[in-house]
């Protein structure tokens, strides 16, 4: 499958009627990017200073290869920001590294159950819980729905780290921030996050 060609300052994710685009991240520049041979870009003025910054002290990355500028930041709490959100191409407003949302809140873990919604993934959660009369634990679980970013794959069954954000939607509260890829078992198990 051929890859679309692209123009400089051109998004190729633009599935909206509007136009999609970063917020403070000027796209109407006048100078062109040069290539060589090798798609290594040739130093000129323009790509001399590769990181500039942008508002509220954040990075903003000069992307050479696609031909525009890339605006991320780093959610902290030690994640890491994952390599599509750096070099990919899609506009999601609601993403935490590329968007405007921020983390703060609880941090949470649970395998994702639903990937079936438009960038909304439903994540649950087990638990046990202690019931005195018995003596013993009950199996209990809670759906949670979690916003999903272009820049992760995911599957039923992986297992994610979603952190709690402001009110993305009715029942959406929480953003992905890490994916751990399924491990394959022998044999279908309770498992307690």
């Amino acid at each position: 499958i051929a890859m679309p060609v692209h123009t400089i300052g051109q998004h190729p994710d633009q599935r909206e009627r509007a136009f999609l685009k970063q917020p403070g991240v000027f796209q109407n520049s006048k100078k062109k990017v040069k290539f060589n041979a090798d798609y290594e870009p040739i130093k000129t003025k323009s790509l001399i200073k590769q990181a500039a910054e942008g508002p509220g002290g954040v990075k903003i990355l000069k992307q050479a290869k696609l031909g525009h500028k890339r605006w991320y930041k780093d959610v902290g709490l030690g994640f890491g920001i994952p390599r599509e959100a750096k070099m990919g191409s899609y506009i999601d407003k609601k993403c935490p590294f590329v968007g405007q949302s921020t983390i703060r809140g609880r941090i949470l873990s649970g395998m994702v159950q639903n990937v079936k919604m438009n960038r909304t993934i439903t994540v649950r959660r087990t638990y046990l819980l202690w019931r005195k009369k018995y003596k013993r634990y009950e199996k209990r679980h809670k759906n949670v729905v979690a916003h999903l970013s272009p820049c992760f794959r995911v599957r039923p069954g992986d297992r994610v780290t979603i952190g709690q954000c402001r009110p993305l939607s009715k029942t959406k509260r929480f953003a992905v921030l890490k994916v751990q890829a399924k491990r394959i078992r022998g044999d279908k198990k309770f498992e307690k996050f």
